[in-house]
């Protein structure tokens, strides 16, 4: 008998022979992906509004943003957990879909071989937002995945990689909504959902370029094959929320950089990112000689951490939430309100926003500047302590910035210098 040629070309009808391709179980993954990649597009531009960037170059690293900034907004202090939600939901629902993804991109993969490259306009812009489009969720998702792992293995700063590689995916993504959505919405009416996932058999062919020419025998059906996919979404999601939230999943965030369960005990036994050892703090910086500076219009005002103490402390319950979606619970916070250091600083009415300068000698974030809201919210403090204790090196001994509702890099620790007024 005979030897059937073996097909090597992926461009070739015969190569892609899986009978689960088809235009059904692509629309379904497709769904699935527009509606969560919506929302981590729409939670993306809410972490970078948190920054405040219009407020100081300091604060902003994407200065070039041009008309991308057109939705900024002044960040709200209320609820004191929007960011902690915020960028929870980013990073949690943006590696539960990695395994939908996959799936999405298995499904379409004889698409990005089909041969010619184009045979009409229409088609070669199905294919260049196509290209865009796995291109852009690639990039988007790698990046993303490797800044939660604190892995900076990328060229250049996460910040402006992210932000403007977000617009171009998404861009291609409402491209290839608009021409794929009348196909999507008639194959999700007409193929009953009940009999398409029990049946392993290839979909009819509707001239999509997705059902194989030549399928091989099924081994799977499609409620087994998005069972799979489920499975390893629960698995991630497991393994990441509890970064996150509180309890039990906590300890099983084995994927997160500070899963796992707390790093210590006692007061000062909750997450950090940078260590006083990491950013170069030494002891004498932070001994008796340390002064906190308190810049405004009635000059400089050097106050010892004594001084501070000698001030009317206050206590506010805050939790410290990241951008690479880790958070802590409300931990308990005592010091002075800034509102009560502005007035220090000769504004005892309507206070400024205010500049941060750390100790810290080098990385990002040693400065960053607080919007009005933020100095004249009741919970934003200079902490001194937290949960009872003074606070320890690694939080920021001998005093930090604590702000409701705002990204952990602006709750500056080790702070040297308040400049009220001056951004």
């Amino acid at each position: 008998m005979p030897r059937t040629p073996r097909v090597t070309s992926p461009s070739a009808p015969g190569f892609w022979r899986s009978p689960l391709r088809g235009p059904w179980l692509t629309s379904v993954l497709g769904v699935v992906l527009l509606a969560g990649i919506t929302l981590l597009f729409v939670t993306g531009l809410l972490s970078y509004a948190a920054y405040n960037p219009n407020l100081s170059p300091v604060n902003d690293k994407t200065p070039d943003k041009g008309l991308l900034g057109f939705y900024l907004f002044d960040w709200p202090t209320d609820p004191h957990w929007l960011y902690r939600l915020n960028q929870g939901l980013h990073v949690t629902v943006g590696i539960t879909l990695i395994p939908v993804l996959l799936a999405k991109l298995w499904s379409v993969i004889p698409k990005l071989f089909t041969l010619p490259p184009a045979r009409s306009a229409g088609h070669a812009l199905e294919r260049v937002s196509l290209l865009l489009l796995v291109g852009g969720a690639l990039f988007e998702f790698v990046t993303g995945v490797l800044n939660v792992q604190l892995e900076y293995l990328f060229p250049g700063s996460f910040y402006p990689l992210h932000f403007y590689g977000a617009w171009v995916f998404f861009g291609a993504l409402a491209a290839h909504v608009v021409l794929r959505m009348p196909q999507v919405v008639r194959v999700l009416r007409e193929q009953g959902w009940r009999e398409r996932l029990r049946d392993p058999r290839p979909e009819p062919d509707d001239g999509a370029g997705l059902v194989a020419a030549g399928p091989a025998e099924p081994s799977v059906t499609r409620r087994g094959a998005l069972g799979m996919v489920g499975a390893g979404s629960a698995l991630l999601f497991v393994t990441t929320a509890g970064q996150t939230v509180d309890g039990p999943l906590r300890r099983t965030a084995l994927f997160a950089p500070h899963g796992g369960g707390d790093p210590g005990s006692g007061p000062g036994g909750f997450q950090v990112n940078k260590t006083a050892a990491k950013v170069g703090i030494e002891r004498q910086d932070t001994g008796e000689l340390w002064r906190l500076v308190v810049a405004g219009p009635r000059g400089e005002v050097k106050l010892s951490r004594s001084d501070l103490l000698q001030l009317r402390q206050h206590s506010a319950a805050l939790p410290i939430a990241c951008v690479e979606g880790w958070s802590t619970s409300d931990q308990w916070w005592r010091g002075v309100r800034l509102r009560d250091l502005a007035a220090v600083a000769g504004f005892d009415e309507d206070p400024p926003g205010v500049l941060v300068e750390s100790l810290q000698r080098h990385g990002a974030f040693r400065k960053a500047a607080l919007r009005d809201n933020q100095v004249r919210d009741p919970r934003s403090l200079l902490a001194l302590h937290v949960n009872g204790e003074d606070l320890t090196p690694d939080h920021g001994y001998p005093a930090r910035i604590i702000v409701p509702a705002a990204p952990g890099v602006l709750n500056t620790k080790w702070v040297s210098r308040l400049t009220f007024g001056e951004l």
